[in-house]
Order: C-alpha cells, then structure tokens, then sequence
C-alpha cells in the first residue's frame, strides 16, 4: 500500500519539474533570436545614434548595427567646424548634442592645450559659442565621439558594431517589408521596422528601394543648378590662371598629368553619373607637443602633384585659408583652392562598389591625401614661407588614436539618393515651392564640391561642379523625402540617402540635419508600429504633435 504522504511529494515533483521544463522553453523561445527589436537601425552616423535615442525615448526596443566600430560618422570623423546655417532651426536630439558640446568645453578640463580665452568664437555661420541658448558648434572629432557614446549608454541601446549587410541576398522581405536583415558575420536581425542610416544608402538598395546616383539633368525637376555645370565657380575652387595641363608642358603626346581626365566634361546642365570629390577631414595641429608629423604615405609619387606645384608656380598662396579653428590649437582641415585635399573624380564607382573596392578606393583617397601634405612638407617646388610654415603642422597625437592620427570616416559628401513619390528640389530649398509635411528644417546653401578635372576647348586644366547658392530662409524637408514610394517597402525609413536631387542634397547634407532626420524617422516608426500601418500611411498629424513635443522645428514662425 503505497504511503500517501509519497504520493502527494511524487506529485509535487512532477509538477515543479513541469514548471522547469515549461520555463526552459519558454526562456529559449524568448532568447530564440536575440538579435529581435521593434526598430533595426543600420548604420553607425549621427543619423542613427538619434534616431536610436529617439525611439527608445517613445517606448520601443531598439538595435544599431553599425559597421562601424566608432559611432557619430562625420560629427565624431574631423568635421568639427559645423556647417550650421541657421542654428535656429535646429531642435530636437540635433541640438542636444551642441548643448553637450557647450558643456563639455565650459569644463577647464577640457582645454588641454589652450585657454578657452584664447579660442576666440569663429564658427561658420554662427559663433563657434553661443552663451545665450548655452550651445556650441565647433569641436574636436573625440568629443563628438564621446557625446555619441553617452547618448548610447544613457539609453541602454544595444549596439552591434563591425557589422555589415549582406548585400547579396542578407535582406528577407514578406509582402512588401523588410523581415530580417543578415550580416557577413552572420547574425540575423529581426524586426517590425528598419532605418537606413548610412551614407552609402546599402540597406535601401538592397531592398529594392529606387534610387539615383550621379546629377540629373536640370530639365528633369525643373532647376538651375544641378547637372554640369561649366564655367560656373562659385567658392573659387577652379584654377585662376591658364595652367598647362601636359606631362611635358605644351607637348599633348606626353600624356596629362595625374588626376586631370581626357574626357568631355559634358554638355552644361545635362544629368551624368559623376559625383562631388570626397577627402577625409583632418584633425591638425600646430602645438608642438601634440603634433605628429606628416608621414610619408604608401605609393608616394611626387609626379601626382605636378599640377599643385604649377598652381603654386602660378602665385597661388592660400594654403591655410581652411585650416578652421576647432578647440586647443587644432583644426578641422578642408579642401580649399583649384588643388587641395579633394580627391576630385576617383570616387565614382563608390556608391555601387563592393566592400572591398570600397576600402580600395578610401585607401586611394588616404594615400592621396597624406601625399599631398607629406609633398607640400619636403619638395623644393612649394614656396619656401608656405612650407616653413606649414611644417609645424601635423596630425594631432589625441585624435584617431586608434588609426594612426587619421580620420576613422571619409567624407561622403553623396552616394546614393532615393527616388520616392516626393523629391526634394531646389525649388523647395530657394523658397520656390511649399514643402507638404514638414518633419525638420534646413538653411545651409546648396553646396557641390567639384565633380571633374578636365581640359578646356583652349587647352588647359580646369575643374567643374563646384556650386554655391544661398538659400534666402530656412526650409522645410517633407516625410515624403524620407519614406520609399508606396508599394516598395512599407517599413524603411531612409534618413540619411533621403529622396532630393542632387543639388538640393548639396544643402541637406549637414550632419545637424541629419541628425535632425534620424530623430523623425524613428518618431515616425514608432507611430508606424503603434497604428499598425505602413511608413507611407502614417498619421501626419500625429506626427507633427510628436515631433512638436520633440521640440523640432518644423517650419518657419
């Protein structure tokens, strides 16, 4: 006869054990895919850091998978030296990173090499410090750095870095939506809503999303300043004087000289598929103790600056006219003048390039670039008070340390642009035409580097598509710019490559306003979920009121 009191203890067993096994398969459900969020974020800019922050800030779970390893793009990559336009339209988490920016600097720490007296208050557009609204707009690429990480730390936002899409195949789609995305590594991230935040635009192609590259045509959306655009020099980025552009000067069977093209520059105001020169921006310094000096860069050639020593043979001196002043004694370097830093016509094939030609192209633009500071320090062509004084230049030592004192990011100025039902023109930007839907605002002037080297029908070199106009007020960028056309994807949101044409991008371009565009596609997405309805269908007015709440700013008073 069995003992009840071993029965009742049996059972007791069996149901605990009951309990276990059901929670052990419950916790491996839950942990089934760990790479799950409501919102899957690619990209590592200052796109995805606020639109990161932002969503998490409404309430939904969130992944950044960024590949790459430091976060902040440009903002924390050597462009200190704001392009800002006006900083009154600028709300949000955007303004919030110049707000840390001011009080990191008001901290006696964090003047090193100088006293903040000594800085001055220069900046682009704006004062470098404004006091009043307690922001600031220039900075050191390790700064920007660091507020990237704290708004990451202080939300908690899971961040996977060194990780990039599989472009071939990596993006699962069910009845017009992304599912997962796959990296090489491997890992598979789910999720109910994804935000293209990269430069290149990757995740959008891949997907399927329509795009361009290159400039259109004027005729195509009814502008003045897109397409070629030759004999039109804006920011005096072209050669002033005739320079000879043969090996042997005045001997066309010698062959050009390096970076000049044998092609036709095009007909003026016609599309191409060319795109405005990158560089990287240099983080320099002249104060001794921080200063590395410029190195002799792999595949030196000194013959790839024979155009930059006729420039400077010319009377050419306006060598440091943008070495703009970032705090303790550096600067963020730009391209300035008909040579400088701009690697013009070597990065057509990027927006489109495998990975690895992508890293064949930055190294091509690196090499270039420490070539032309290590030629202007040693060759006896450069004249001798500019290459006195600019040897006491060099990298700064606290900056990029972990690659060698340079730039972690190149400057891509444009790559790919989406084509939705709305495109932003430069129509909209000069105040032609209203802007429906405003989910953020932009003031900069439609800026292009050059596109192309070239020689002129008289037999000299020349550059093209360098353009400047200033848009007369502030504007307004539409949700229509950020979403894909209906019937493509109906849960992408796209930030960064947004849908404008090429000259209008030149205005949209700024990392303020991408930072701006982060922030409201994941607003955006967070509606998206909570309605249960595709990015395109998306309440505006609910939206708005978010964004309001947000404190955006959103069209002009």
């Amino acid at each position: 006869m069995s003992n009840p009191i071993d029965s009742k203890m049996r059972y007791k067993t069996i149901i605990t054990s009951f309990i276990l096994i059901f929670s052990i398969f419950s916790l491996q459900a839950a942990n089934k895919n760990p790479y799950q969020a409501d919102i899957i974020i690619y990209g590592g800019t200052s796109a995805a850091v606020t639109a990161a922050v932002a969503a998490i800030k409404l309430g939904k779970t969130v992944i950044v998978v960024s590949p790459d390893v430091h976060l902040g793009g440009l903002s924390s990559g050597g462009l200190g030296f704001t392009d800002t336009g006006n900083k009154e339209v600028i709300g949000g988490l955007s303004r919030d990173f110049y707000h840390r920016v001011y009080l990191h600097y008001q901290q006696d720490t964090a003047w090193k090499w100088q006293k903040k007296e000594e800085y001055g208050n220069k900046g682009q557009g704006t004062p470098a410090i404004d006091g009043k609204d307690r922001t600031m707009w220039i900075f050191e690429p390790h700064v920007a750095e660091k507020i990237m990480e704290d708004f990451i730390k202080e939300s908690n936002i899971k961040v996977y870095r060194n990780e990039w899409l599989n472009r071939k195949g990596g993006v699962e789609m069910k009845d017009g939506k992304i599912t997962s995305i796959t990296t090489l590594s491997g890992k598979q991230f789910s999720g109910k809503m994804f935000i293209d935040a990269t430069y290149e635009g990757d995740l959008m192609a891949a997907a399927k999303v329509s795009y361009h590259v290159g400039r259109e045509a004027n005729s195509v959306y009814n502008e003045t300043w897109n397409g070629v655009q030759t004999e039109v020099f804006h920011h005096g980025h072209h050669f002033k004087t005739n320079i000879d552009p043969y090996k042997v000067q005045g001997d066309k069977s010698s062959g050009l000289l390096a970076g000049i093209s044998d092609q036709e520059p095009g007909i003026k105001g016609e599309g191409d598929s060319k795109l405005q020169a990158y560089c990287f921006r240099m983080c320099l310094t002249n104060k001794a103790e921080n200063r590395i000096v410029f190195p002799k860069p792999d595949n030196y050639n000194p013959a790839n600056y024979e155009l930059l020593a006729r420039v400077f043979q010319s009377g050419w001196n306006e060598l440091f006219n943008k070495f703009d002043d970032i705090p303790n004694h550096k600067t963020d370097t730009n391209n300035h003048g008909p040579f400088s830093t701009d690697f013009i016509g070597m990065n057509y094939d990027y927006p489109e390039a495998s990975y690895e030609k992508r890293k064949q192209i930055i190294k091509q633009h690196e090499d270039y670039q420490k070539g032309l500071m290590y030629f202007m320090i040693t060759d006896p062509r450069v004249p001798a008070d500019l290459q006195k004084r600019l040897q006491t230049w060099g990298l700064s030592k606290d900056e990029f340390r972990d690659n060698g004192n340079w730039p972690h990011q190149i400057y891509v100025r444009e790559a790919r642009r989406m084509v939705s039902d709305y495109v932003l023109t430069e129509n909209e930007t000069l105040g032609r035409k209203e802007v429906p839907q405003p989910i953020g605002m932009g003031s900069y002037a439609l800026d292009s580097h050059n596109t192309q080297r070239y020689v002129t029908s008289r037999g000299f070199v020349q550059n093209e598509g360098d353009i400047g106009v200033h848009a007369p007020k502030p504007y307004s960028i539409s949700y229509g710019s950020i979403v894909p056309k209906k019937g493509e994807c109906g849960n992408l949101l796209v930030p960064v490559c947004v849908s404008s044409s090429h000259i209008a991008y030149g205005s949209v371009r700024m990392e303020p306003v991408f930072m701006i565009l982060g922030e409201s596609a994941a607003t955006a997405a967070v509606l998206a979920i909570n309605d249960g309805v595709n990015v395109q269908q998306v309440a505006y007015k609910k939206l708005e009121a978010q964004l309001l709440k947000q404190k955006q700013k959103l069209r002009l008073n």
